[in-house]
């Protein structure tokens, strides 16, 4: 059994600033509405494990399955009987703007109630996180040229 669910925005930002973003796992919780706490084990590589507590949802444990340092990365976490298959993916799209793209594949008994319970609130609450990236990005990188 096999649940997709992908998620993708336009959005004002540069593909190393999304990147900058999405791998400091650890700050996840001071730009994302959907994050109350994260916590990696380690550097941002392939094999580092944490957890993430999102807001409504019980606190996950995750590792990271692939990383492609700037275009995507992967992780996934135990669900029972099976797990989730999470990957992010930046798309350079011109014009100061990418596209990005968060998947969402549940495997194995709980591919239903993850599609009904678990899938309508990311469909809900995707575009805010998009948009929450999109002003993280533009803060990195007026911190990056010296402005306030």
């Amino acid at each position: 059994m096999k649940f997709v669910l992908t998620q993708t925005a336009e959005i004002e930002a540069s593909v190393e600033g999304v990147w900058a973003a999405w791998s400091n796992v650890a700050a996840f919780a001071e730009w994302d509405p959907r994050e109350i706490a994260t916590k990696i084990d380690g550097p941002f590589q392939v094999g580092a494990t944490g957890w993430s507590k999102q807001r409504g949802n019980p606190r996950a444990p995750f590792r990271i399955t692939a990383v492609a340092a700037p275009h995507a990365w992967s992780s996934e976490c135990p669900l029972p009987g099976g797990r989730l298959e999470i990957s992010h993916l930046v798309e350079e799209i011109g014009g100061g703007r990418v596209r990005v793209t968060k998947t969402y594949t549940a495997h194995g008994p709980m591919t239903f109630a993850f599609r009904l319970h678990f899938g309508r609130r990311i469909r809900k609450q995707m575009p805010a996180s998009f948009a929450a990236l999109g002003a993280r990005t533009r803060h990195l990188g007026q911190l990056r040229v010296g402005k306030p």
